[in-house]
């Protein structure tokens, strides 16, 4: 679910990239109109196209749609106590994610659910949001999540790119050599559903190879400000299994030493069944 003060940073930084220097950015106007649910403001700054991916209610596309939108997304998020916390912002080639944690009541109990948004802003008078998540605390289901983009001749390079060999081989001992010794892998029901140091992560990938092969992944967008690199990619395989083209998003983040420090995935893919079992509604 987007969480719309956050959309504000990252179209900051993404209209940083894209716009020249020295011109004004009235991006307090576009706070103020997401925080109190006025869409006039957010009409005014972005009078082109407005369009929104969203995991619930799919692609919102002009002003309308986003009016009525905006207007569910904040009754809904009424009832929860939702707030929430920037953990990191990768910005390159007009292009920023940013992602979150949002802290939300969960049957009496505070959730830490994590949340990644994309942000382009193609020119001066419109942006897109792209918002990759689980759904599995809204409602304890996983989702199918169709494509948001095609894929892409976007590979990233170095360590990235060896995991993500890696993944596609099945390679268990291959992918666990591209973290750092404390390095760690966090899936996306949140701050429990991590595995780090080499051991955990060694049984934690063996268990996800264990269906006859790899996971397949097509490469769909690359942003890499050269510490994160943020990799939107269509599941398509997962060992023997063909799954339906699935849409997820993971962050990599590179140490001093050249191995990655941290992985995180924001997705709703279900592996087959008896494989990489999280503790999705786990207390955080």
């Amino acid at each position: 679910m987007p969480w719309f003060p956050d959309f504000v940073s990252a179209v900051e930084l993404a209209r940083r990239q894209s716009r020249a220097a020295g011109r004004a950015d009235p991006v307090a106007q576009y706070l103020t109109a997401l925080n109190e649910g006025d869409t006039h403001l957010l009409e005014d700054e972005w009078p082109g196209q407005v369009v929104i991916y969203d995991p619930r209610a799919g692609e919102v596309r002009g002003h309308r749609q986003v009016r009525r939108f905006v207007s569910h997304n904040l009754s809904w998020l009424a009832g929860l106590h939702v707030r929430t916390e920037t953990v990191a912002c990768t910005v390159a080639g007009g292009r920023a994610v940013v992602e979150l944690l949002a802290h939300l009541d969960h049957r009496g109990r505070e959730l830490a659910w994590p949340v990644a948004v994309v942000a382009e802003s193609p020119d001066d008078f419109s942006v897109v949001f792209r918002t990759y998540c689980s759904q599995w605390p809204v409602d304890e289901r996983r989702h199918v999540r169709p494509p948001i983009l095609p894929p892409r001749p976007a590979h990233p390079g170095d360590v990235v790119g060896r995991h993500q060999a890696g993944l596609a081989a099945g390679d268990a001992e291959a992918v666990v050599s591209t973290f750092a010794p404390d390095g760690y892998f966090r899936g996306p029901f949140g701050p429990h559903d991590a595995y780090r140091g080499t051991d955990e992560l060694r049984s934690f990938f063996t268990r996800c190879f264990s269906a006859g092969g790899g996971i397949g992944l097509q490469d769909c967008a690359v942003t890499d400000d050269g510490v994160r690199c943020a990799l939107e990619y269509n599941c398509v395989r997962w060992g023997s299994h063909d799954l339906p083209p699935q849409a997820g998003l993971g962050v990599y983040e590179r140490g001093p030493d050249g191995l990655l420090a941290a992985a995180h995935v924001y997705d709703d893919i279900e592996a087959p069944a008896g494989l990489c079992e999280a503790r999705p509604l786990a207390q955080s």
